[in-house]
């Protein structure tokens, strides 16, 4: 009988009873830094740069605040770094969608790049249209839409210039093309009509 108890005992470890924690990974620097610029992404587009908060940044990401100083020297460095991505993300879609040879053409391209990035990267376009107290390049909604028409300007004076086109138009087209799909869009981005396309020609029409 005592060796039936023996046995049943041995059969039954008790650290088997015991359920064991799961280890929390670590995240590398990298990583870490990619979530808090997402964090601060969706921040910085749904309450603005002034109301958004280290403390909370910190608090979205399970860190403390020391950590975001560490990644981007504070708000305002995190600021600039996620408006610098989004200008570049920006860019890179009006530059791979100019294929066509017309000046027209091109114009209704890049156009039609701009409210794609309008409707895919809706976060983005809205901090990229929000006002920044900060005194630096990212600077206000004037001078951002400024930087890109200038971008956009280069973009369309090479194309012009390989193309056979007079490349002294490319700022006239860039500055008002930039301009009015940065005004239009913030209330096609609410209405959602017309079709990005009759958008895009209509708005090159009036350019």
């Amino acid at each position: 009988m005592m060796d039936a108890v023996a046995t049943d005992s041995s059969s039954t470890p008790s650290n088997e009873a015991k359920p064991r924690r799961a280890r929390r990974t670590r995240m590398t620097g990298a990583e870490r830094r990619a979530q808090l610029l997402e964090i601060g992404r969706t921040l910085f587009a749904s309450k603005g740069f002034e109301a958004t908060s280290v403390e909370e940044i910190a608090a979205k990401a399970g860190v403390s605040k020391p950590v975001v100083y560490e990644h981007f020297g504070g708000k305002e460095g995190l600021y600039a770094v996620v408006v610098d991505r989004e200008m570049r993300r920006l860019l890179d879609m009006v530059t791979s969608s100019l294929t066509a040879g017309h000046p027209r053409e091109l114009c209704e391209q890049a156009a039609f790049a701009l409210l794609d990035y309008i409707e895919e990267y809706t976060d983005g376009f809205r901090i990229l249209v929000r006002d920044s107290p900060i005194p630096q390049s990212t600077g206000s909604f004037a001078s951002l839409i400024s930087d890109i028409a200038t971008q956009v300007e280069d973009i369309l004076g090479r194309e012009f210039k390989r193309r056979g086109f007079d490349p002294k138009l490319a700022p006239l087209y860039a500055q008002a093309l930039v301009g009015m799909v940065a005004l239009t869009g913030q209330w096609w981005l609410d209405v959602r009509r017309p079709k990005k396309a009759e958008v895009a020609a209509h708005l090159v029409n009036l350019a």
